[in-house]
């Protein structure tokens, strides 16, 4: 079996397991309301190679994200969000670097990149993946405030955990 196709399968079932079995988990309610979610899976997204087609991407991001649904009881949130990160995953990549400079055989990583590029390309796609996800699941702007507040602490919490998880899983 070709080394990109395992790797991707087994961060398929690694991140699939950490968000459903830990980050899950970790959702501090206040009074009015849960403000943030720790939400680790969209670097499935982010991370897959460049070699893979543009279609597949987006199949790979929906399979990812329906299976996310079943476990959070929560039919098509993620897997809309997951479909729509790895659809403008693409002008995302154009926008950070131009397309000439990217190594068809690596994964956009931190480890391949750097830190800096790999900051503000994981950053854009977190923060219109949190702000899609929680636009869909409020399915109406009138809780553009809530919406906000949710997709910034959301930010803040999952920007730190995928950094992280970079460090770990993708040392230089």
């Amino acid at each position: 079996m070709n080394s990109g196709i395992s790797k991707t399968i087994l961060r398929f079932i690694l991140l699939l397991f950490l968000q459903v079995a830990v980050f899950k988990q970790i959702s501090p309610a206040w009074e009015y309301g849960i403000y943030f979610h720790a939400l680790v899976y969209p670097i499935f997204i982010l991370i897959l190679p460049f070699r893979f087609s543009k279609n597949l991407i987006i199949l790979l991001g929906f399979l990812f994200g329906i299976s996310l649904d079943f476990f959070y009881n929560s039919p098509g949130v993620h897997a809309s969000a997951c479909v729509f990160t790895a659809f403008i995953r693409p002008a995302v990549l154009n926008l950070t670097k131009s397309q000439g400079e990217y190594d068809i055989l690596h994964s956009p990583t931190m480890s391949h990149y750097g830190f800096v590029w790999f900051a503000s390309y994981s950053a854009i796609l977190l923060f219109t993946h949190l702000f899609f996800y929680f636009s869909v699941e409020a399915f109406t702007f009138v809780y553009i405030g809530q919406i906000l507040l949710k997709t910034f602490g959301s930010f803040i919490v999952s920007y730190f955990l995928i950094i992280l998880y970079q460090f770990i899983f993708n040392p230089k």
